[in-house]
């Protein structure tokens, strides 16, 4: 049994149509994924030095703070961190890399992450046979960019300045499918 995850976007500064044309990094089908609304972003947030001594961004880096609203069945969500830059690109796949850290901020039991060691971008080399170039989002591939939705605190991360900071919200519900015993 598939199970379907609805993709709502909740980003920072984008429409969905932004969304809709950044390239998939899963083969899911238009069927088993879509675009949704139901979670705005909040729309007052508090200073973060208001919640945690939160470090100021070195030289060279941006801080992003993430602010979720409070929703029914948190549990039932997670945030996608999506990061990357905007580039002219033809039918190729591209991508960046990176290295996210979590870190602890010290004596508050919280956390927050730093992007760092970003290069490329890398391309697959097939021919394009119009020629045409776009201006697409190429993120960082990563798989460990889902996180736990928390709308008690914000997600904080520092990233490079030419790097955007993005997110997803995914959900699903409480059904579940036993696994087959063999």
């Amino acid at each position: 049994m598939k199970i379907k995850l609805t993709l709502m976007a909740a980003l920072i500064g984008i429409s969905t149509h932004v969304l809709a044309e950044t390239p998939s990094h899963s083969p899911a089908s238009k069927e088993e994924t879509s675009v949704s609304k139901e979670i705005a972003p909040a729309t007052k947030t508090p200073e973060l030095k208001e919640i945690a001594p939160y470090p100021e961004a070195q030289k060279g880096q941006i801080r992003h703070a993430i602010f979720l609203p409070v929703v029914e069945n948190e549990n039932n969500l997670k945030v996608e961190l999506v990061m990357g830059k905007e580039m002219d690109v033809d039918c190729n796949r591209q991508m960046l890399s990176g290295k996210l850290k979590k870190k602890d901020l010290e004596g508050w039991g919280y956390n927050y992450f730093v992007l760092s060691d970003v290069s490329g971008p890398v391309s697959t080399m097939m021919a394009c046979p119009d020629g045409n170039k776009h201006k697409a989002l190429v993120t960082i591939s990563r798989g460990d960019f889902l996180q736990r939705y928390n709308s008690k605190l914000p997600i904080v991360i520092y990233a490079p300045q030419d790097i955007q900071v993005r997110y997803r919200i995914w959900s699903t519900t409480d059904e579940t499918t036993a696994a087959e015993v063999k």
